[in-house]
């Protein structure tokens, strides 16, 4: 089973209350959004291997350390993962990005996929699935599916908020992506939106509540 991890730093939990808090603005909640991703994408890395290579400095030869061989690709859940990416490639600007797009049925509360677009090398690469709510789990699931598909070296989803049905259901379907969030809540509403959350971190970050 893959690992779970519920990012603790103070940063990041600071971070978080303010984009909880409903008084929060767009511009303020777009740029919040980017720096949580920013750390989390931070240590979701720290298991990439290094390699030793030497450095001449100004003064002498130095023997550092640098990432070994890894390519990386960022693939955000459109349309709010799209406000984790710039934090994402602040950090690794050499990562490609993808995009999946999906929508959640209002009735079904299922996802509904309109857009798939990977980097051709994805074979080669390990990828971060970014989206910033973990609700139903039915999202992840499905882009995560589709990615597989294209065997890429590893997968990581990663996500702001995580509800337990959704940890549940995505750990049930695929049980070899680890899953790192910034906030594990109560449960899901009749609404399918996850208690206490932030409301809906699409509408959220873009404006358009």
């Amino acid at each position: 089973m893959a690992k779970v991890i519920v990012m603790d730093h103070p940063l990041i939990q600071h971070k978080l209350s303010i984009l909880r808090d409903e008084n929060t603005g767009t511009n303020q909640f777009r740029g919040i959004v980017s720096e949580i991703a920013m750390l989390m994408i931070y240590d979701a890395t720290r298991d990439l291997p290094l390699e030793t290579v030497l450095v001449k400095t100004p003064i002498a030869v130095a023997e550092c350390k640098k990432i070994s061989g890894k390519t990386l690709a960022f693939v955000p859940i459109l349309r709010a993962g799209l406000g984790m990416v710039d934090g994402a490639i602040n950090l690794v600007p050499a990562a490609k990005i993808g995009h999946i797009g999906l929508y959640r049925d209002e009735e079904t509360l299922q996802p509904v996929e309109y857009f798939c677009k990977l980097p051709k090398d994805i074979e080669h690469r390990d990828v971060f699935v970014l989206d910033p709510m973990l609700a139903t789990g039915g999202s992840a699931i499905d882009a995560i599916t589709q990615i597989k598909k294209r065997n890429p070296l590893s997968i990581k989803f990663l996500c702001i908020i995580a509800a337990p049905e959704g940890l549940k259901a995505l750990q049930a379907a695929h049980p070899d992506v680890d899953i790192i969030c910034a906030g594990l809540d109560s449960h899901l509403n009749e609404n399918g939106y996850i208690v206490p959350g932030l409301g809906d971190a699409g509408d959220r970050i873009f404006g358009t509540k």
